[in-house]
């Protein structure tokens, strides 16, 4: 069997970096998942995550199982909260929202969540969730009841990462937040990839493959995109 995170950390010792298609299930319906299937396999993307920040669960299993009867793509969950697991999935983020102080996101979803994965054969790479400021609310401000961090003070989110790193996430995940404003800056993604040893995730807020380039540039390892796809299904023409 090969492992999601093993694969993760050798594309990012190869310098090969990473593209993530992230469908938010409260936003397809099922009658869409065909196209969506075609335009993901003609796209460079390398990964699939599967979340939202509000979606109650509903037709999870079903959306995986047919993203999975026609991709060949590792499929991971980015989940929300504990109602979002599927054993149909490949893997799964285990999110710790390091930015925030609620303590549900810091541990209590985790805790509930372990019954739930140890009936599952997912693969479950643990990974340091930091929200950043970008020009709006987003949506995982107002489901998570915590505030992002300044996105004009790097060295702080860099200490957030650095201290995720030594509790031991395997991942470090940078987020604007869906349909940001503004993406996470590019000096901290250099910043923080350069002195962190995990590989670090950038997500929220690109919209353009020149931004995605922009990323990859400063040192993400693995880009998300979400909304631009969601809304141009033709984004990788």
């Amino acid at each position: 069997m090969v492992h999601i995170y093993n694969q993760i950390v050798s594309a990012k010792l190869a310098n090969q970096k990473l593209l993530a298609i992230l469908i938010d299930p409260d936003k397809v319906a099922m009658e869409y998942v065909s196209v969506l299937i075609q335009k993901i396999n003609t796209s460079p993307a390398t990964h699939i995550l599967v979340g939202g920040s509000s979606f109650d669960g509903n037709h999870l299993d079903e959306l995986i199982i047919e993203l999975k009867s026609k991709i060949e793509l590792p499929i991971l969950l980015f989940p929300g909260n504990p109602s979002q697991i599927s054993d149909k999935a490949d893997g799964i983020l285990f999110l710790t929202l390091l930015s925030g102080r609620n303590p549900d996101y810091l541990m209590e979803h985790q805790v509930n969540a372990v019954p739930i994965l140890k009936k599952t054969t997912l693969e479950v790479i643990s990974t340091g969730y930091i929200l950043i400021e970008s020009g709006s609310e987003t949506a995982v401000e107002r489901v998570s009841k915590t505030k992002p961090l300044d996105r004009t003070n790097a060295n702080y989110v860099l200490q957030t990462a650095q201290a995720g790193e030594y509790i031991g996430n395997k991942l470090m995940y940078l987020e604007a937040g869906s349909g940001a404003k503004l993406a996470v800056p590019t000096e901290m993604i250099t910043l923080v990839s350069q002195n962190i040893k995990i590989p670090v995730i950038v997500g929220g807020g690109i919209r353009s493959k020149n931004e995605i380039k922009g990323a990859f540039d400063a040192g993400a390892d693995m880009v998300v995109i979400g909304t631009a796809f969601e809304n141009d299904s033709n984004f990788f023409d």
